[in-house]
């Protein structure tokens, strides 16, 4: 099939947002600052080659602060957040932690606990389970917050507090999907009061930007990317609703579906923003070694976004 054409689009942008570039950088800076090894409660970022690097160089990954084997190590508090007893738990055990949270997670955070401070009683839309749900339900006492995962969940809440509305937003949720659902409670809710600006992160709303534009020109569309990670799953659905139903992940156990692409003439790629670029280019390379392949970058916005580190890691 060497003898075939086939245009790649190239969404810009992708990859890495600062955010995960920020984390990255804190456990590797952390194992110069304080040799090697150092812990990293839950994966740092979602992403199975990021994860390994970090393991090559010195990086321990544990779920929770009691798998710590020796305490005078330090922790690192992955992206997505943790809710407030993970530190408190951290001091307890004597455990030196640093936290790489996003932060525009971090933001989330602040409006949560602040809105509870004025007496509302929060929404958080986002997903049940995600680490980033349950870092930012953790920012509030229990009963102080209720979560909504779909326009259903909307339609269906019941305030069951005398208290009046608010709701926040998970980070990396699919631009359209929050719309509806903010729709709804809206609808039922005239007076709840919304963030004074929008949860979702520029990196989420760039990179969906960049698959609408290109997704409907696509034969077929692949977003590299973890099977775990928010942002790039919902890559995927943005790809389809804008057009390319033949959408799909590609994690770090998928195979090439050659026998699918043979019977394109366009495909589109992106990647989540856990995805280091050199995923991206072994997919464009294993591609080249079939196919003779064009490819057109087409850029939505240039990103310019950099979030310092920690000071103590200076």
């Amino acid at each position: 099939m060497k003898d075939k054409q086939i245009k790649i689009y190239l969404a810009s942008p992708r990859g890495f947002c600062a955010g995960v570039d920020r984390a990255i950088e804190i456990v590797k800076k952390s194992l110069e600052k304080y040799g090697s090894p150092v812990y990293v409660r839950h994966e740092i970022v979602h992403n199975k080659h990021v994860v390994e690097s970090l393991m090559k160089i010195g990086a321990i990954f544990v779920e929770e602060l009691h798998e710590i084997k020796d305490k005078s190590r330090p922790v690192i508090f992955s992206a997505h957040g943790v809710p407030k007893s993970v530190p408190v738990q951290a001091d307890h055990l004597k455990v030196d932690y640093i936290d790489a949270t996003c932060p525009l997670v971090s933001k989330v955070h602040r409006e949560a606990e602040n809105l509870n401070k004025k007496g509302d009683h929060i929404l958080l839309i986002g997903h049940r389970n995600h680490p980033e749900v349950i870092g930012t339900m953790g920012q509030i006492d229990d009963g102080g917050i209720d979560l909504i995962e779909n326009v259903e969940d909307a339609r269906n809440y019941r305030n069951k507090t005398s208290k009046e509305l608010a709701y926040v937003t998970q980070t990396t949720l699919s631009v359209d999907d929050t719309r509806e659902i903010i729709a709804e409670l809206k609808k039922k809710f005239p007076k709840i009061k919304e963030p004074k600006k929008d949860d979702i992160c520029y990196a989420t709303t760039n990179r969906q930007s960049a698959v609408k534009k290109i997704a409907n020109f696509c034969d077929m569309f692949f977003v590299i990317g973890s099977r775990n990670s928010s942002n790039s799953v919902r890559l995927v659905e943005v790809a389809k609703k804008s057009g390319c139903e033949n959408s799909f992940l590609i994690h770090s156990e998928s195979e090439i579906p050659f026998d699918k692409i043979d019977n394109c003439k366009t495909i589109g790629i992106s990647s989540g923003a856990s995805a280091p670029e050199i995923l991206v280019e072994e997919f464009i390379n294993n591609l080249k070694q079939k196919y003779h392949i064009k490819i057109e970058n087409v850029e939505v916005i240039k990103e310019d976004v950099t979030f310092k580190i920690p000071g103590k890691l200076n």
